[in-house]
C-alpha cells in the first residue's frame, strides 16, 4: 500500500512537472521585465537630477547606465534572423528600429546608416540612441515603433517588453528626457559594439534601516557585551560605547546625505521654477499683445462697417433719385403724346386759312403786278401789313378819284 501511494504520488509530481516549469519561466519573464522597466525608470530620474548641475556627455556614469538599461529592452526576446540553410544568426534590436521609424519626419536613419566610422548593426543602434537624445525625438522614436505591431510582432518573441504593457510606461519615462541638452561623440568608445552594454545596479541598490532596528540592534549588542561573567574588566564595556558612536556616526552620515539630496533637489525646483515664471511672463506678454491685436482688429472692422453703411445709404438715394427721374420722364413722354393731336388741328387750321387767302387774292389780278406771285405766307403777311399802313394805294380809286382828269 506505501508503495502504491508513493507511485501515484511520484506520477502526480511527473505529470504536473510540465506546468509548474511553464508557470516558472512566466513568472521569470515578467519579473525581468518589470526589473528593467524599474530600473528604467530610476535611470531617467538619475538622469533629470544630475542635468541640473552638469551636461550629460559619454563621460557621464549616470547616462551610461541609462543606455545599457536601453539596450536590454530593446534587446529583450529579440528574435535571431533565420538565413537560407535554417540557421538562425543573432540580430540587433538596430534592425527593428532601422524599419519600424522609417514613418518618423526627418528621421537620422540614412544619416547613421551612412556612417563611417560605425560598422556592426550594435554600434549603429548605440549611435542611434545619442542622435535621437540630442535630437530630443527619443520617445518619438519609440512611440512610433510601438505602433507598428505587426513589425514588433515580426522581430519579437511573446513576453518581450515591448509587446506587453510596459511598453506605454517606456515611452511616457522617456518623454521627460526632452528637457535635457545632451552632448556626445559619436567616435568614441560608448560605439564599440563588440562587447554587451552591462547594467551597474548598485546605484538603486540602497539599503535604509529604520530607527526601530537601529535601536534594536544596539540592544542585542548590549545584552551581548553584558552577557559574561559578574567578575568581568571594565574594558568589556567599551566595545558597546564604541558601537554607539558609530551608530551615531552613521546617522549623521545619513542625515548629511538627505541633506545634501534635498538641497540638489531644492535647486532643481528652483531653476525649474525660474524657468516656468518665465515661460509665464512671455505668455502674458504674446497675451497682452494678442488682446492689443484683436482690439486694433475690432475697431478697424467697425471703421469699415460704418463706412459701407454709409455706401449703402448712398446708393439708396442715388436709386431713389434715378427711380424719380425715370417717373418724371415717363409723365413728360405722356403729356407730349396728349398733346400732338392739337397741334395737328391748329397746323391744318393755319393752312386753310392760307389756302382761302390765296384764294381770295387770285381775283386781283393787278394785285398779282403790283406784288408778284403771292405763293408765300411771307408775301401775304406782308400785302396786309402795307394795307393796314395804308403805304399802297389803290389803282381803282386813283382811276375813279374825281380830282385826276386826263390831259
Amino acid at each position: 500500500m506505501a508503495s502504491r501511494s508513493l507511485g501515484g504520488l511520484s506520477g502526480s509530481r511527473g505529470g504536473g512537472g510540465g506546468g509548474g516549469r511553464k508557470s516558472l519561466s512566466a513568472r521569470n519573464a515578467a519579473v525581468e521585465r518589470r526589473n528593467l522597466i524599474t530600473v528604467c525608470r530610476f535611470s531617467v530620474k538619475t538622469l533629470i537630477d544630475r542635468s541640473c548641475f552638469e551636461t550629460i556627455d559619454d563621460s557621464s556614469p549616470e547616462f551610461n547606465n541609462f543606455a545599457a538599461i536601453l539596450e536590454q529592452i530593446l534587446s529583450h526576446r529579440l528574435k535571431g534572423q533565420v538565413t537560407w540553410f535554417g540557421y538562425e544568426s543573432p540580430r540587433s534590436f538596430w534592425d527593428y528600429i532601422r524599419v519600424a521609424c522609417r514613418k518618423v519626419s526627418q528621421n537620422c536613419i540614412c544619416s547613421i546608416e551612412n556612417m563611417e566610422n560605425v560598422s556592426s548593426s550594435r554600434a549603429k543602434g548605440r549611435a542611434w540612441i545619442r542622435v535621437a537624445l540630442m535630437e530630443k525625438h527619443l520617445s518619438e522614436y519609440i512611440s512610433t515603433a510601438l505602433r507598428d505591431f505587426k513589425t514588433t510582432r515580426r522581430f519579437y518573441e511573446e513576453g518581450a517588453i515591448v509587446l506587453g504593457e510596459e511598453a506605454n510606461m517606456l515611452a511616457g519615462m522617456l518623454l521627460g528626457l526632452n528637457a535635457i541638452d545632451f552632448s556626445f561623440c559619436l567616435k568614441g568608445e560608448g560605439l564599440d559594439g563588440n562587447f554587451p552594454a552591462v547594467i551597474d545596479y548598485t546605484p538603486y541598490l540602497k539599503f535604509t534601516q529604520s530607527s526601530d532596528s537601529i535601536s534594536s540592534d544596539e540592544e542585542e549588542l548590549r545584552t551581548l557585551g553584558s552577557s559574561g561573567s559578574e567578575s568581568s574588566s571594565p574594558e568589556n564595556v567599551g566595545p558597546p560605547f564604541i558601537m554607539d558612536e558609530n551608530s551615531w556616526f552613521n546617522k549623521c552620515k545619513r542625515v548629511k546625505q538627505k541633506y545634501q539630496l534635498t538641497l540638489e533637489q531644492k535647486g532643481y525646483l528652483e531653476e525649474l521654477l525660474r524657468l516656468r515664471e518665465d515661460q509665464l511672463s512671455e505668455s502674458v506678454s504674446q497675451n497682452k499683445i494678442l488682446l492689443q491685436r484683436i482690439e486694433d482688429s475690432d475697431l478697424a472692422h467697425k471703421l469699415e462697417k460704418e463706412q459701407l453703411e454709409y455706401i449703402i445709404v448712398e446708393l439708396q438715394d442715388q436709386l431713389k433719385s434715378y427711380q424719380s427721374l425715370d417717373q418724371l420722364s415717363a409723365e413728360v413722354s405722356l403729356s407730349q403724346t396728349s398733346l400732338d393731336p392739337g397741334q395737328s388741328q391748329e397746323g391744318d387750321g393755319k393752312q386753310d386759312t392760307l389756302n382761302s387767302v390765296s384764294e381770295g387774292k387770285e381775283d386781283t389780278p393787278s394785285l398779282l403786278g403790283l406784288c408778284g406771285s403771292l405763293t408765300s405766307v411771307a408775301s401775304y403777311k406782308s400785302l396786309t401789313s402795307l394795307k393796314s399802313n395804308d403805304c399802297l394805294a389803290s389803282p381803282i380809286t386813283e382811276m375813279t378819284s374825281p380830282g385826276l382828269t386826263p390831259s
